[in-house]
């Protein structure tokens, strides 16, 4: 197993340990609560969105897969939609524990992109050797800052979102932000 297939298949349980560290060091205040809040609940939105147009494809963890290239809705602005929500949603967790901060951001933000560079080069090795449009793709939509503006392939089979299975498939997603919010809280109130 490569490194980036061990990060690819186990995204969901590698963040664990940094978890637990934010929650045994919380200090949250008003402040940092809120902010945290609105900052996960943006990523959450990105993720819903993105999830809503690329479907179950993106809850493998076996190997990286998808039936078709999804180039529309958020992954029109940025590559991977799912992993910047997910992105702003765990840096909002971080900001409402407001562990060792600043330090806790910039562990964060470097465990973060050190582990999904990986897990897109994963990705991104299955989806070159597919779909040959992906080279295109790549070469106009880029990979973690979204573009101001929508880019639209040739030939392109536009998909529906699927809003009803996004919000079934996002309910692990919403359950686990909820339980860690609902920790920071006690922590908060343990002070």
């Amino acid at each position: 197993m490569t490194v980036s297939h061990f990060f690819f298949k186990y995204r969901s349980y590698t963040p664990v340990p940094l978890i637990i560290v934010m929650l045994v060091f919380a200090s949250p205040g008003w402040l940092s609560l809120g902010a945290g809040l609105a900052v996960s609940l943006c990523g959450e939105l990105i993720r819903f969105m993105g999830v809503a147009y690329a479907g179950k494809a993106t809850r493998r963890t076996k190997k990286a897969g998808a039936s078709r290239l999804v180039t529309d809705g958020p992954f029109a602005y940025v590559r991977n939609p799912l992993y910047a929500g997910n992105f702003l949603l765990s840096l909002g967790v971080v900001i409402m524990a407001n562990a060792w901060m600043p330090w806790m951001l910039a562990l964060y933000t470097g465990l973060f992109f050190l582990q999904y560079s990986f897990i897109v080069r994963h990705e991104e090795q299955f989806l070159r050797a597919k779909f040959p449009e992906f080279a295109e793709y790549a070469e106009n939509v880029p990979r973690w800052i979204p573009r101001t503006t929508p880019y639209s392939m040739q030939n392109a089979v536009p998909g529906e979102p699927a809003w009803r299975k996004a919000r079934r498939s996002e309910r692990n997603t919403f359950q686990a932000i909820v339980i860690i919010v609902l920790l920071i809280l006690v922590r908060w109130h343990l002070l």
